[in-house]
């Protein structure tokens, strides 16, 4: 199984930033966990602050994968380019939240990719990337 795991804005300074919310443990070192942890599957992983390569790599990606975690951070509440790219892929996409949007400011609560992705999980830290893999495994 093939798993693309695509990160937005922002999501590199994760275990350095505002760490009450998103935690002390980088990205990065979780992501190695996670693939340690599922031999079987192949990840690949990419992050980017510019809206314009997460839609290209959603692109790239999106025929030739089993499915796409993606955590497209502030886009996710107005990136109607990005939702339009995951309606155009194949691959099944599960979206990703590291912090419960729901218990934060208005604007947050609000996904415009949600309706295109096969399920949303957000709030259970970095453990949600691992919550989505498991998603993906059973569809």
């Amino acid at each position: 199984m093939k798993i693309a795991i695509i990160n937005g804005p922002n999501l590199n300074l994760v275990g350095v930033r505002e760490p009450e919310v998103y935690g002390n443990q980088s990205l990065d070192t979780y992501l190695r966990q996670l693939t340690a942890r599922y031999p079987l599957v192949e990840f690949s992983t990419f992050q980017s602050n510019s809206e314009g390569a997460l839609i290209d790599e959603i692109h790239r990606v999106g025929f030739h994968v089993d499915g796409i975690i993606l955590n497209a951070g502030a886009y996710s509440h107005y990136s109607l380019a990005i939702a339009d790219a995951v309606r155009a892929v194949t691959a099944p996409v599960v979206e990703v939240h590291i912090s419960n949007v729901h218990a934060r400011e208005e604007f947050r609560r609000r996904s415009v990719l949600a309706p295109a992705c096969k399920g949303v999980i957000a709030g259970f830290g970095l453990d949600g990337y691992r919550l989505a893999v498991e998603a993906l495994l059973k569809k």
